[in-house]
Formats: C-alpha cells, structure tokens, sequence
C-alpha cells in the first residue's frame, strides 16, 4: 500500500494528541486526550507522570485515528515530542519505577542542599550542561535517592517523556539530545551523557541509555504496540525531540541566528546557534537543538498565557457569555476595544514574568503599578493590553540577551504558539522589539516539527532543508516606529520599577509569583 502519512505523537503539558499528516505539511487528522499529573499526596510539591493512566489514552488516540479512516500501512513513519524536563525511571526489566512531570517541585530541599554545600557547584554544572539546579533532573534524582531508596535501587535507566513514547512504541530504550540535554546530566559539546557529571552530584553512572540523534531511526513498531493500537509493526519511529525544539523545526529555524517565539502558558524565546556557547553571566539556559550539530539559547517568560486565562475568567464574564452566544472568541471582542489605547497603557505596568536569570530563577509578585482612578483610561481593556505589553517588554530583554552571546540582531522573529493566533498581540510584539513578527499558517508547530523529523528518518524528505517547502505563513508584522521609541523608553523604566517589587518580594513583603527551589 502506498505510503502518504506521517505520524506525529506528541505529548504536552496538558493533553496528549496524535497528529497526522500529509507529505505537505497538511494536518489531515488529530485525536486528542486530558492526561494526569497527579501530586502524591506524601510529598508537598509532587506532580507525577501519570504513566499507567497516560499510555492507554495515547493508545485510544491511535486507535481513533485508525478508526476513521487513516489506514495503518499507508503510514510512513512515525515519531514523538513532548514537554521537556519530564522523565520516566526504569528497573533493569524495562518497567516504570516513578515518573515526574515538568512541573514537578518536590525537590527544594535537596536544591537548596547542592547550594549550600557546594556554592560552586552550579556555575561548574552550567558550563558544561547549560543548565541549572531550577529546572534539571539533578534536584529530583536526589529526591529519589533520599526519600525512595527502594526505587532507587532499582533504577537502571532513565529517559525523557517523548523517548518514553518511542520506548512504549519500539521496546527500544533510548534518547536524543534536545530533550536529554535539560536533565543537567548531559554534555552540550558532545551531546551525549557526561558520567562525570553524576559522580560529581553524588548519583549513579549506570542509568544512561544510548543517546540517538533527532531524525535517526530508533526501530520499528513493535508486534505488541502493534497489537494494541493497530498500527502496522513495520511501521519506522523515529526518534523526535523536545517540544520548543521541534516546533522550531515546525517552523523552519534550524539555521545559526534564526529566533523563534512560542507563546503559549510559558513563552520561549529561543536563538539558534552553531556552537554551544556559554553565557559568562549564567542568564540564559543553552539547549542542544533537534538539529543536529546546532544549538539553542533559550529564555523563558513565566505565565504569560496563564496571566492572560486568569484575567479572562476573573474579569470577563460578561464577555464569555457574549462569545458564548456569539459562537467567537473572548479575546477577539476584548480585541475590538483596545485600538484607541496608546502605546504604554497611559504609564501603566502589567508585572508578571521577570527577565530570565537561569541561576537565580524568582519573580516578583503579580501586579498592575501607576494607574489613575480614571474609569474611561484605566478599565478592563486597558488592563488586558497592559497584560500583552508585559509579555512583550519581558520578550524584548530576552531578545537583548541573547545579541548579547551571538553579537547579532534577527531581521526577524518566527512567532507560534496559541498567542500567535491574536493580530494584537503580534503587532505589540512586533513594536515593543522593533522586529518583523512572522507567522505561520500552522501556529503548533511542534507536532508539524515531529511529522517532519520523522520523514526525514525515513526518506520522505532529502533533509530538513527540504521540509521548509513545505511551510505556509500567514502574516507579516512590521514595527511601528514611533510605538517602539516608546516602548524603549519603557522598557527602561520597566527594569527598575520590577528590580523594587521583586525586592518587596525578597523582604518577604509580598509573595513571588514563583520562585525556582533553592532560590533565596
């Protein structure tokens, strides 16, 4: 039978979703599930991946496409991506042992532990992994070995979520460097696992399955996954990535100095490299990228979709009902108000996410700063545009932190993401950075990104080059100078008037919005 789709498999924060497409880039099918991360209820701070609940659902995903009308044996290839920073343990069987989500926290103490008794440590670990104690495996393997002995012992591999998919898919344990480098375990010269580093924090040297380059083929479909979801077990998977890297890949940036933004519950700003630079002043995380012999420096804005769900659903009640009736979107009649509202929201400051500073990861708490007692200036659409504007002015110091590692400027920023889908907010973008904002037709592009990679393990495409045919873009956005000028101006002032609430904060005078384990 002939070969005409590409499977994706992709794993988010929220929701797991099975995607197909075409050989064009074309989404043809998608089925989609609500997967758990539960806390444990001993441990404070705790999120698990919910493993033996997930699997079958990725299963029901399958099966559903298969189920209407997309034949197993006319799939090519298949291959995975999820959020990063999850991993799954392993006995020397292959069973589940404890899986974490990415948002797991349950290790503070053993964060703030590697601090104090080795004040160094840090900085040592970054130069060589481009990571830090806040968001690595690091902190939690510890956890392990100090609160689930047991499982500790019995511990024999280790991989990310999306490698865990192709594992559950293959029988194959592996994987590949986009995810695996966020571990804090892993070379970025070498992309592979330096077993040094684990020696030096004090954990086994023993857990480190092969690594397998993004794009490679990791096997076939097993007889028993095969079984089970009905995909046909001469079906290829090819090993994916992380998600951030492979929608990049979605959106085509996998050349040196090419920038992608994804606005999503966390916005990435991420900055391709060819070599894997270090930051001297440790402010932005270094990623390797899905593209082999590439790299990625990545600054995070914290909660910029989350900001913006809260504001809708504590504010604007009368506006859900109307979309409701009017069968559209909350924000598109938000949007219809905030056109006569200045660049700068008449002096007022939404403050949410600080600018990334990977070592000491803290952000102030939410506020609204310098409004007037003036109902027709100062209102619900005032606040919502003050909430874009944040997002935007904490985008353009990630974007000046970066010129400050490549000693260049994009022409261009790709934007994607659920954020992009909003006209405003790409054009506040676009005038806050003084960038042209570029958007694609597909805005989540991180499951665009798997179908290709998976077509590039199996022939379908020459090489990633190719698959660039293959991307439609919707809109352009051009800055609107005079805005911009502003913008700077109050990017200036921004940067001072956080540094004062963020040390409100640190006197204990008001609660951080988050604050990475260990952090003082």
């Amino acid at each position: 039978m002939k070969k005409k789709w590409l499977l994706a498999l992709d794993g988010g924060t929220g929701s797991f979703r099975a995607v197909v497409f075409d050989f064009y880039g074309n989404q043809q099918a998608i089925a989609q599930r609500e997967w758990q991360h539960l806390p444990d209820p001993r441990y404070p701070g705790s999120i698990d991946f919910n493993w033996q609940y997930n699997w079958p659902l990725i299963v029901e995903c399958i099966q559903e496409l298969l189920a209407n009308g997309i034949q197993a044996d006319e799939i090519a290839a298949i291959s995975t991506t999820s959020m990063r920073e999850g991993f799954v343990l392993y006995d020397d069987k292959g069973k589940e042992l404890l899986a974490f989500s990415n948002v797991d926290a349950r290790s503070k103490q053993e964060a703030i532990d590697l601090k104090e008794q080795f004040p160094s440590l840090e900085k040592e670990l970054y130069q060589i992994s481009g990571q830090s104690f806040a968001l690595s495996a690091i902190p939690r393997l510890l956890w392990v070995k100090n609160n689930e002995p047991t499982i500790y012992q019995k511990m024999s591999t280790i991989t990310m979520l999306n490698d865990w998919i192709t594992y559950k898919l293959t029988g194959r344990l592996s994987v590949e460097p986009s995810n695996a480098s966020t571990t804090g375990l892993f070379s970025l010269k070498d992309r592979s696992w330096d077993k040094k580093l684990a020696r030096r924090v004090g954990l086994k040297e023993t857990i480190f399955p092969p690594v397998i380059e993004s794009g490679c083929i990791i096997g076939q479909v097993s007889q028993n996954a095969a079984k089970l979801t009905g995909l046909s077990a001469e079906t290829p998977v090819v090993a994916g990535g992380g998600d951030a890297q492979l929608g990049s890949i979605g959106v085509g940036a996998t050349k040196k100095g090419q920038a992608t933004l994804f606005g999503g519950s966390f916005w990435q700003y991420e900055v391709n490299s060819a070599t894997p630079t270090i930051d001297s002043s440790h402010r932005i995380r270094i990623n390797c990228h899905a593209e082999k012999e590439h790299w990625q420096f990545e600054s995070i804005a914290w909660n910029p979709g989350l900001a913006m769900r809260w504001f809708r659903d504590a504010f604007c009640q009368s506006e859900k009902k109307q979309a409701s009736k009017e069968k559209t979107d909350v924000y598109s009649l938000l949007d219809q108000h905030i056109a006569t509202i200045p660049a700068g929201c008449y002096g007022m400051y939404a403050l949410f996410s600080n600018e990334m500073n990977f070592l000491e990861l803290k952000h102030a708490a939410p506020s609204f700063i310098n409004f007037a007692l003036d109902a027709e200036k100062f209102n619900k659409y005032t606040f919502y545009k003050a909430i874009m504007e944040s997002a935007g002015i904490v985008t353009y110091g990630h974007l000046l932190q970066a010129e400050t590692l490549t000693g260049e400027s994009p022409q261009e920023i790709i934007f994607a993401g659920g954020a992009s889908n909003n006209s405003n907010w790409c054009q506040i973008i676009s005038d806050i950075t003084g960038k042209i904002i570029k958007t694609p037709i597909v805005k989540e592009a991180t499951a665009l990104g798997a179908a290709f990679l998976a077509g590039v393990g199996t022939g379908v495409y020459q090489d990633l080059e190719e698959t660039k045919t293959y991307i439609k873009w919707d809109k352009c956005f051009y800055p609107n100078q005079e805005n911009h000028d502003s913008y700077q101006e109050m990017y200036a002032h921004w940067q001072k008037i956080y540094h004062s609430q963020l040390d409100l904060s640190n006197q204990g005078l008001t609660e951080y919005m988050w604050i990475a384990p260990g952090v003082k």
